[in-house]
């Protein structure tokens, strides 16, 4: 007999329903008990009710809600379910609850001190508990680990609680199967298997989850996400499963699914052997468009081509970057040659190498040559089975091998993954090592390889140094190939000055961007051109560090006591920007990613993808206006399904203190007291010498000296699930995909800060509360007050991201990180501090003296060696000058 099994309905819930969420929002609670109603009159035994909302009041809103509830018998009759990832809107929530209520959810994250804690709490309120399979080192994924934290959660609970074990309720954790990730495979048995253990073992307790979760995969294809939640279920509930949270009017029957796409689906969540050479999630993603419903009229295609050779449809495939028919011509093509590998270098490197001549030329642009990847990738894929069937046949022949990584201490990839896409499509093996690489794996992986060329890229300013320690280490290591520099922080200058005089044994090449990588790697690799190449570029190399060298002479700067006197000063008919509405952090646990793509700046997401030009008008650019039309189109289609199906999850905090200028210190208080100081934010001053009664600015001016003034701090990011995402897509051979995914991350990252600073403007500090700004007023700045973050110009030291992480507790509250050179993970994060006085306003720090670095050195408490590590991008001269005596 199959265990019984209650439906909790989901749809009450603001982070699961865009419609429940808008009546909320709106402060339509009679619609909204309307969408509860409908869910126990389709079976629901649970309402799910939850209120987390980065607009929302969340505490008061739950409050409302259930005491309109508990006004309407017929939702009433059924228990509530209160969720929250906030225990004080959970204890709100049982404050004002009838009947015995559920809590989702409590568990181990934060150790079992709390856990023992809220345990207690619900206890006493009579409550029931969900009990995430989540401890201190992360969320339960195999059935050991389940089994292993619901184990160890049961023992507490029931044994030093005392915790009624029948008001127990586990939830093992359902993760998304078939998203074309190996390791994801099989967290559906994994729940079934944990399932099955935590009801034999633990007698009296009661297994629930997310139900919806399972089926993340196939997001906006509703026939196939029922069908999964159907076939999930009749399994999970074969083992034990006790309840669910689904959409309770929304399941179809086991036995009436379509055999097809229910055996598809089986196979998928069983994690069965596969049938064929497809993989089971190849499999259900090749039948979900039949079972998708949709109605929607088919556009004309000219197919004309079709009717061309197969050399010139595969040629036409790769430039216009058509994947549709490209694994029959393929195969075609196969069968007209003697050997697999000779359509690779026949009719395909033909194709690429059209390609790269349109390219060349700039009648292709980046994104139509990434797209043309994914079709080679796709077509060799096809022809590699061939390959290894044949037991005389040899690797390809390739134009060169080059070693790419990002730094050590660095997070960003998206430049060099456009460069190693563009590589390979002209016949180059690449070899990429990722992201945050020391120099000895990046010097050993070359030795292993075999490599022609090593290509370094990086972000952010303490990069730099890190190329100019790789550079020694291949010079001391006896290296003599090329080293190519790039990224965005890099130069032609920093190379010339501080990277190239360290390799002498090879040569140092500064490349501005993809679409010159092609030509600097041909001619380094030439055996003819190589040569005079290289000789071209150390003499190149030599006037700009002559140049920069007279540069540095003739830039006086004016002395820090000087700098320190020409202040800015604040005007007194300037009002104070005020108390903010509260004084510590605020934590936001997933904003709504349409809001954030509402506000995107869209001119740096074409500048990505090295399509310069301002949005809109790029997109009738008379040269890259089509290019550009395709690309923003690709872009509003995966920016449709990253919000649709909530592909990321947008975190942040933001913060605010009391403060008050010390010098050219912030210094940061804990309350209105003043008398505790919690942190201290060193800032630089301009050197320049300044004229027009000009001031030289430091962001210390922007904050009162004496009196009530504050400073706030955020810390944001829309990257959490996006270096999976794109991974997935990379593995899958979609490179155009995998580097679009990463680069609309980055866009709501930024669109995040853009938004949450106008909340703060308007609400949270609330200095400009009838502020009335459109979307192109965010862009251009048109606002008062400003966000500087640390690294970029207004204060270039990376150092003070940590003191920033620390106030925030950007960690626990957003899930990000700095890594050891002060890069943000996940790398689509973006932080700052919150100035929101009328004269703030965004500047340049410039070259600094000597005189500030020690007085910058002492004032953090570092040597001066360190400073001038940390600073080096900005000093008025060459390290080693300064007296030693600031040391701290």
């Amino acid at each position: 007999m199959r265990p019984a099994y209650l439906n909790i309905g989901e749809r009450t819930n603001v982070t699961g329903s865009a419609k429940f969420r808008k009546l909320i929002v709106e402060g339509n609670y009679t619609a909204a008990l309307d969408v509860a109603r409908q869910q126990v009159e389709a079976g629901a035994a649970v309402i799910d009710i939850n209120m987390d909302e980065g607009l929302l009041d969340s505490k008061q809103a739950m409050i409302t809600f259930l005491n309109l509830i508990a006004a309407e018998p017929d939702i009433a009759r059924v228990p509530v379910m209160i969720d929250s990832s906030k225990w004080e809107v959970i204890e709100a929530g049982l404050k004002c609850v009838q009947g015995k209520p559920i809590v989702n959810s409590i568990s181990m994250k934060e150790g079992e001190d709390k856990f023992r804690e809220q345990a207690v709490a619900c206890l006493r309120y009579g409550a029931a508990v969900v009990v995430m399979a989540f401890d201190e080192v992360g969320q339960a994924d195999t059935a050991a680990r389940k089994i292993e934290i619901c184990t160890r959660a049961y023992r507490i609970l029931v044994d030093e609680v005392g915790f009624p074990p029948e008001d127990i309720i586990f939830d093992p954790n359902i993760f998304a199967v078939a998203t074309g990730i190996e390791e994801h495979d099989n967290y559906a048995v994994d729940f079934i298997e944990a399932t099955k253990v935590i009801k034999a073992t633990l007698p009296y307790a009661r297994v629930s989850g997310g139900v919806s979760n399972v089926s993340f995969s196939f997001r906006g294809n509703e026939p196939v996400r029922r069908a999964i939640h159907s076939v999930f279920l009749y399994h999970a509930i074969a083992a034990g499963m006790d309840m669910g949270i689904v959409n309770a009017g929304d399941l179809p029957v086991y036995s009436d699914i379509d055999p097809v796409l229910r055996e598809a689906v089986e196979d998928v969540i069983l994690n069965r052997p596969q049938r064929t050479n497809v993989t089971n999630t190849e499999r259900l993603v090749d039948i979900a468009p039949g079972f998708k419903g949709d109605k929607t009229e088919a556009r004309v295609v000219n197919l004309e081509w079709r009717n061309a050779p197969v050399g010139k449809r595969i040629e036409h495939a790769l430039v216009n970057g058509i994947t549709e028919f490209i694994d029959a011509d393929t195969e075609e093509a196969r069968l007209s040659f003697d050997r697999p590998l000779h359509v690779i270098e026949g009719p395909l490197m033909d194709g690429m190498n059209v390609v790269g001549d349109l390219f060349g030329s700039g009648k292709m642009f980046l994104p139509q040559v990434v797209k043309s990847a994914r079709v080679m990738k796709q077509a060799v894929a096809w022809l590699e089975p061939f390959m290894e069937a044949e037991k005389e046949g040899q690797p390809r022949s390739s134009n060169g091998k080059i070693l790419m990584a990002t730094v050590k201490g660095d997070v960003h990839d998206i430049g060099k993954n456009i460069v190693g896409v563009v590589l390979q499509c002209n016949n180059y093996e690449v070899i990429d090592l990722g992201v945050m690489v020391p120099a000895d794996r990046i010097l050993d992986a070359a030795k292993e390889h075999g490599v022609d060329i090593i290509g370094l890229s990086g972000l952010i300013t303490p990069s730099l140094d890190e190329m100019v320690f790789v550079a020694r280490e291949m010079e001391r290591r006896g290296f003599d190939i090329p080293l190519l520099i790039g990224g965005a922080t890099t130069s032609r200058t920093h190379t010339a000055v501080k990277i190239e005089p360290g390799y002498h044994k090879g040569s140092t090449t500064y490349v501005i961007d993809a679409s010159r990588a092609v030509g600097v790697v041909s001619g380094l690799l030439s055996r003819t051109e190589r040569e005079k190449n290289e000789a071209a570029t150390r003499d190149e190399y030599v006037r700009i560090r002559e140049q920069y060298a007279r540069g540095q002479e003739v830039k006086a700067r004016a002395s820090l006591p000087e700098a320190r006197k020409n202040r800015f000063t604040v005007d007194p008919a300037d009002a104070m920007p005020g108390k903010p509405s509260f004084i510590g952090v605020r934590a936001y646990e997933s904003w709504d990613l349409q809001d954030l793509a509402d506000h995107i700046d869209w001119t740096p997401f074409f500048a990505s993808w090295e399509l310069i030009g301002r949005y809109p008008l790029i997109l009738e650019d008379e040269v890259v206006g089509q290019a550009a039309k395709d690309l923003f189109a690709d872009a509003q289609t995966m920016l449709k399904r990253i919000v649709d199906e909530k592909w990321f999850t947008a975190k942040g905090v933001v913060g605010f203190w009391p403060a008050q200028a010390v010098g050219d210190d912030v210094a940061v208080f804990a309350d209105e007291s003043r008398s505790e100081e919690i942190a201290r934010f060193h800032t630089l001053r301009q050197q320049i010498k300044k004229s027009n009664g000009k001031p030289n600015l430091a962001l210390s001016d922007f904050v009162a000296e004496q009196g009530e003034d504050y400073i706030g701090a955020f810390a944001v990011t829309a990257g959490h699930g996006e270096l999976e995402k794109a991974k997935a897509f990379k593995d899958a051979g979609d490179d155009y995909s995998s580097i679009m995914a990463a680069a609309l991350a980055d866009r709501l990252a930024e669109a995040f800060a853009e938004r949450l600073h106008k909340e703060v403007r308007t609400q949270l500090w609330g200095y400009a509360a009838e502020e009335a700004t459109s979307v192109d007023d965010l862009i251009a700045e048109q606002y008062q007050g400003i966000r500087p973050a640390p690294g970029y110009p207004a204060q270039p030291d990376h150092t003070e991201k940590a003191t920033l992480f620390r106030l925030l507790d950007a960690g626990n509250n957003a899930g990000m990180a700095l890594t050891e050179s002060f890069a943000m993970t996940p790398p689509a994060s973006v932080s700052g501090l919150y100035f929101g006085h009328p004269g703030s306003h965004y500047f340049g720090v410039g070259k600094i003296d000597r005189d500030q670095i020690e007085d910058y050195a002492r004032r953090k408490g570092w040597d001066v060696e360190t400073a001038e590590r940390w600073l080096a991008p900005i000093l008025n001269y060459e390290p080693g000058q300064a007296a030693r005596g600031a040391a701290a």
